[in-house]
């Protein structure tokens, strides 16, 4: 059995390597991956593994994230350290995870359960899975306006970005709205396809777009409509995939 671990705390990762070890002794780990944009590219130039260890919160984002740039046919054990949330989003009996510290009995639990699955309840698993990173997205926001509050839809915004410790939505008719998240949680919870977290301070939205400026050091600046209140350039680790991700629209 071929076993792929997608986890960012390398002592967990080491922890789950091990005790998989014991259950499975002959189980190859394919690779121990620690971020969605590595996840990704791992995925995409590789074979499917058998089974895939998911942790839930990874430090560039919700790991839901992978699902919306790469297909995954193969079962998947999500991990988590956050009981609450685990029992809310894989109360089916189809899905498996495995709460922090991760100990060997619910190892052996979940491996004996991925042995009893059919294909029907495989691809049943996926549909499920699908519906859980559907239901976490959100499609507006509430925002205040003066004394009214009013959803504002996903769809509108340009861009998100932060400045003072607030968090400022851009739509594309040019209105201004403050939202109540800080980036890092909209960039777990906003469709990859149509949002890029560009930096620290801009989440640009595929529609804004108008073109993009090679910049000092193998950077790109990008040129968004309307106009950002300051440059929003992309690093050069990131470069490579901003065009990609803007190509892929």
């Amino acid at each position: 059995m071929r076993a792929v671990i997608i986890e960012d705390e390398t002592a967990a990762a080491r922890n789950l390597q091990a005790v998989l070890q014991q259950v499975e002794p002959s189980i190859e780990i394919c690779a121990t991956l620690e971020s969605i944009a590595e996840s990704v590219e791992w995925l995409r130039s590789n074979p499917s593994p058998d089974v895939l260890f998911l942790d839930i919160h990874l430090a560039d984002g919700d790991s839901f994230r992978i699902f919306d740039i790469v297909s995954i046919d193969c079962p998947i054990i999500f991990t988590t350290a956050y009981d609450q949330y685990a029992l809310k989003a894989f109360s089916v009996n189809s899905i498996d995870y495995l709460l922090k510290p991760i100990a060997q009995s619910d190892v052996e639990r979940a491996m004996a359960k991925l042995r009893r699955l059919t294909p029907t309840e495989r691809k049943e698993m996926r549909q499920k899975i699908d519906k859980v990173v559907d239901s976490e997205r959100p499609r507006s926001f509430l925002v205040q306006v003066k004394d009214r509050i009013i959803p504002l839809k996903v769809e509108q915004v340009a861009y998100f970005y932060t400045s003072d410790e607030k968090v400022w939505a851009y739509t594309s008719d040019g209105h201004t709205y403050i939202i109540n998240r800080t980036l890092d949680k909209l960039s777990a919870v906003l469709p990859s396809e149509e949002f890029f977290r560009a930096n620290r301070q801009f989440i640009v939205s595929r529609r804004a777009v108008s073109d993009i400026s090679v910049w000092f050091g193998s950077r790109v600046a990008v040129n968004v409509a309307p106009e950002a209140p300051e440059r929003i350039v992309v690093s050069k680790e990131r470069s490579g995939e901003f065009k990609r991700w803007l190509a892929e629209g």
